[in-house]
This record gives C-alpha cells, sequence and structure tokens, in this order.
C-alpha cells in the first residue's frame, strides 16, 4: 500500500459569490434563561442591601410562572414569524391543507 497521494494541480477559477444567509436568531429558551439569571441576581442584590425581604418560595413561583409564560409566547411567536418566510413544505398558502390532503 502506498500512502503518498499524487501532487495536485490547483484551478485558478475565481470563486463563487458568497451566499447571503439570514442573521441567526437567538433562540426563545436561550433568551428567557438569561433573563431568569439576571432576575435572581438582581433580587439576591436587592435582598442583600436590605431594601426588601423576600420570601423564596414566592420569588421561585413567580419566576416560574414568568419563565413559563415567556417560553410559550416567544415559541409561538417564532413558529409564526418561520412560518411565511423561506421555501419549505410548511411555509406558503396551504400549508396547514397539506397535511389533510
Amino acid at each position: 500500500m502506498n500512502t503518498h497521494e499524487p501532487t495536485r494541480t490547483f484551478e485558478t477559477e475565481p470563486l463563487p459569490a458568497p451566499v447571503k444567509t439570514q442573521a441567526a436568531r437567538a433562540r426563545v429558551g436561550t433568551v428567557v434563561w438569561g433573563l431568569i439569571v439576571l432576575a435572581l441576581a438582581a433580587l439576591i442584590i436587592i435582598s442583600k442591601l436590605g431594601l426588601v425581604a423576600l420570601n423564596g418560595n414566592y420569588v421561585l413561583i413567580g419566576l416560574m410562572i414568568g419563565a413559563g409564560a415567556a417560553l410559550v409566547v416567544g415559541g409561538l411567536v417564532s413558529a409564526r414569524s418561520r412560518k411565511g418566510s423561506g421555501p419549505g413544505p410548511d411555509s406558503g398558502a396551504g400549508a396547514a391543507d397539506s397535511d389533510h390532503r
């Protein structure tokens, strides 16, 4: 067996034009978890400064309700914005009817 590859000649063709792609979007879950961490940090700072006395159980319940609502609303908004954009089986008019044919 010979592991030596023959020398290749490189062609001097022009490079293809770069393809424009859509900017990457932040995921809803990433944004929501970031907001949760920031909210917890702010609540801890406020609590340590003695400005407000916080009950840990109520804080966690409130954060979980807020995070759940944000994830549901963000997911619905994201799905709605993707539905009409780009080629694909889910986009365009009659996308909902394609499953029922």
